[in-house]
C-alpha cells in the first residue's frame, strides 16, 4: 500500500444564479474523510446588490450541514423557526435527522451592500442510529471556539480534540475539523489526529512532507499518518478534516443522504408532496431534480 497521499483537485458546480462552489467531496477516488462526505469551498466571490445567490428553502434527510465562514454573512432560517445570521469564525451544524427545510440567503443588512462571502460548507453523515434522529441547529459563536499557537500555526479546534484544546461543538461520531494559518515560511508538525484525516489548501500552496500541495487541492493522509506542513512566501490557510470512518455505506441524492435507498425515495415523495416543513415566512422552494433517484 503506498504511503502517498490521494490529491483531489475538485470540480465546480453551479448552485444557481451563477454561483459556483469548488466541490472536492465526494469524489470518484475518496467518497468521504472520516464523517465527512460533501465539502465545498466557495468564494472569495464578490456578492453585488444585483446578485442573485439565495439559495431557496431545500430540505435534507440523515446528515449534518457545517457551515464555516472566512469573510461574509449569511443568513440560515429553517423549518424549526431557527434564525441566525452566519458570521465568520462561527461554526453552524445543522443536524437534519429525519428531515428538515432551510435556506441560505443575503442579510437583509446587506441588501444593499456588496460584500465578500467566502467560506466551507461540509456534510456530515450521521451515525447509522441516528440517521433518523429529530432534527436541530446550534449555533456556536467564534468566540466560542478554542485557539491556540502550535510550532508557527494559529489553529482553531473548530469541532473535535486537537493539541489539548477541545471544541464545544457536539457531534455524534468522532470528528476532526481544524482551521490552520501559517505565516510565510511556517512549520507545523500535524499528528495523527484522527482514523481518517485530510488537509485542503484553501488560499496557496504548501509543501506536504516536501513534496508540493496546490491552493485549492486536499491531500488525503494515509491512514494513522502525521505529516509535516510548510507554508510558502506569502503564508497559506489550511482546513483539516477527518475522524472515525463511516459505520456503512451511505447513498447520497441530490440534498439526501441514507444508508436506505427507500429511505431516501421516500424524502423525495415527501418533499414532492410538501410534507417536510416549510420555513416560516419563506414561501419560496427548490423543486426536486428531473432526474430521479433509481434504487
Amino acid at each position: 500500500m503506498s504511503n502517498a497521499p490521494l490529491l483531489l483537485t475538485g470540480h465546480f458546480k453551479d448552485l444557481g444564479g451563477g454561483f459556483t462552489v469548488r466541490r472536492l467531496l465526494p469524489a470518484l477516488q475518496q467518497r468521504s474523510v472520516g464523517p465527512f462526505l460533501f465539502f465545498d469551498h466557495f468564494g472569495p466571490v464578490t456578492v453585488q446588490p444585483a446578485n442573485e445567490y439565495d439559495v431557496r428553502p431545500h430540505p435534507h434527510i440523515g446528515l449534518a450541514t457545517v457551515t464555516y465562514l472566512f469573510s461574509g454573512a449569511i443568513l440560515h432560517r429553517d423549518s424549526l423557526g431557527s434564525v441566525q445570521q452566519i458570521e465568520p469564525g462561527a461554526i453552524n451544524w445543522m443536524t437534519a435527522g429525519s428531515g428538515i427545510v432551510h435556506s441560505e440567503r443575503r442579510p437583509p443588512t446587506l441588501a444593499s451592500q456588496s460584500y465578500v462571502n467566502h467560506g466551507i460548507q461540509l456534510w456530515a453523515a450521521l451515525p447509522l442510529g441516528q440517521e433518523d434522529c429529530p432534527p436541530s441547529f446550534t449555533h456556536t459563536p467564534a468566540s466560542a471556539i478554542g485557539q491556540l499557537v502550535v510550532g508557527d500555526a494559529a489553529v482553531r479546534v473548530l469541532i473535535g480534540s486537537a493539541f489539548g484544546v477541545t471544541s464545544p461543538v457536539a457531534t455524534m461520531s468522532p470528528t476532526l475539523y481544524l482551521d490552520v494559518q501559517l505565516p510565510a515560511g511556517g512549520v507545523l508538525e500535524l499528528p495523527a489526529l484522527a482514523q481518517e484525516m485530510a488537509v485542503y489548501a484553501v488560499d496557496a500552496a504548501v509543501q506536504l512532507d516536501g513534496q508540493p500541495l496546490a491552493g485549492h487541492t486536499m491531500a488525503v493522509l494515509p491512514p494513522a499518518a502525521p505529516a509535516r506542513l510548510q507554508a510558502g512566501a506569502t503564508g497559506a490557510r489550511l482546513m483539516v478534516i477527518g475522524g472515525a470512518p463511516l459505520d456503512a455505506p451511505r447513498h447520497m441524492w441530490w440534498n439526501f443522504v441514507s444508508s436506505s435507498k427507500e429511505r431516501i425515495v421516500q424524502a423525495a415523495h415527501d418533499w414532492e408532496a410538501d410534507q417536510m416543513g416549510q420555513v416560516p415566512g419563506d414561501s419560496e422552494r427548490i423543486p426536486l431534480p428531473a432526474h430521479r433517484f433509481k434504487p
